[in-house]
């Protein structure tokens, strides 16, 4: 029995990694940084007169995200619990940094970077983060009233509602969407009622389609969303363009950086875009396996979120299934506007597009993955430790 306690205890004293986790989020960067480079070098050519600008600047931000994971990673769940309120509020203040004149940066006609110098950060990507802390640690504390009492799953989206006039009005309407999605879901998941989660679903989906119908620009892309040929050259020019980026991809593809509509056709080729050059340079067999690799990922997440439920720790439970919503909704949002099967959204594709604020929040969303599997495991083995000791 002695040496069954000790076992466990030396098992506390190490450090739980899920190597499949691990692997799969390695895999999509390291093919990210091959495919954004693909996509990025003519327009960094022409731009920046240096073919591997984009390149330099995605790897310097890989690395400031690894570096920032392994800090998240040391800190231990409780003090993500106990702060997330906290957290939140730090994502309202960047949100309305963002809309002040003279603090915020507008481009392309959307206010919603901060200026650090070196780089822009854009406050929703973090703010995608910081709300699924917060509604892990809403739902620790409260989860008898959200599953009883409407109260219980109204009172968070009263402030997710005043969260979503921020980011409308930077205008954010992708980080919207995903933001309230993921929300949900992790109440779903915690066992709010059906009616009631449907009730909420339906005036969700309602007040979204408002809000495209309103604005003419997002009413432009559902109409060119649903016939982007009738405007090839127009409204419908993105969608067509990836939809030919597809077309030559065929099976295997034309070749690892051969494809053509990265160059000067397809806007934001490495960027929102860089989906359809892979599936042009690597064809449909390329394309399905990073859908794998994001469903793996996705997989991951959840059976992660369940250890964690199974051995008494909820936050990181609930943390665990927000980050695997989140991730692969976002995935799924972006490869589905690919292919023309979603209206235009400018989300990112996780750990794969050009972007450091997109890069850094979701290997940090990743570390935090990886916290969750490590304390369930400590946990795990404590009560084995105690069954053992009995």
């Amino acid at each position: 029995m002695a040496s069954l306690t000790m076992s466990a205890q030396a098992q506390e004293s190490t450090l739980n990694i899920d190597n499949i986790l691990l692997l799969t989020v390695l895999t999509l960067l390291s093919i990210g940084l091959v495919m954004m480079t693909s996509a990025s070098i003519s327009i960094a050519d022409e731009g920046m007169n240096s073919p591997f600008h984009y390149l330099q600047k995605q790897s310097l931000f890989i690395v400031v995200g690894l570096v920032c994971g392994a800090l998240m990673f040391a800190v231990s769940l409780e003090h993500w619990e106990r702060f997330s309120p906290l957290l939140l509020l730090m994502g309202f203040i960047l949100l309305i940094l963002v809309l002040i004149p003279g603090v915020g940066i507008e481009i392309n006609g959307s206010r919603r970077w901060l200026p650090l110098g070196v780089a822009n950060f854009q406050a929703s990507e973090l703010l995608k983060l910081l709300v699924i802390i917060f509604m892990a640690g809403y739902l620790v504390r409260r989860l008898d009233e959200v599953r009883t009492r409407i109260a219980g799953f109204a009172k968070p989206f009263l402030i997710l509602a005043l969260l979503s006039a921020l980011l409308i009005a930077e205008p954010d309407f992708g980080a919207t969407v995903v933001i309230m999605a993921t929300a949900m879901g992790m109440l779903f998941l915690a066992g709010v009622p059906l009616s009631r989660f449907m009730a909420l679903l339906v005036a969700v989906a309602g007040l979204l389609a408002i809000l495209v119908v309103v604005e003419p620009y997002r009413m432009a892309r559902v109409v060119s969303f649903m016939d982007p040929w009738a405007d090839p050259f127009g409204k419908g020019f993105q969608l067509t363009q990836a939809l030919i980026a597809f077309g030559r991809g065929e099976w295997f593809g034309v070749g690892l950086g051969e494809s053509v509509q990265k160059l000067f056709y397809l806007p934001e080729a490495h960027t929102d875009f860089v989906f359809s050059v892979l599936s042009e340079e690597l064809g449909f067999v390329g394309g399905a396996f990073v859908i794998f690799l994001f469903g793996l990922l996705v997989w991951r997440a959840f059976r992660i979120g369940n250890l964690a439920l199974l051995n008494g720790q909820l936050f990181g439970g609930y943390l665990a299934f927000g980050i695997g919503l989140w991730l692969g909704m976002q995935a799924f949002i972006n490869i589905g506007v690919n292919m023309g099967v979603l209206p235009t959204k400018g989300l990112t594709l996780p750990l794969m597009s050009y972007g450091g604020s997109s890069i850094v929040v979701t290997c940090v969303a990743i570390a935090l993955l990886l916290r969750v599997y490590h304390e369930a495991k400590l946990a795990e083995f404590a009560d084995y430790d105690q069954a053992v000791s009995r």
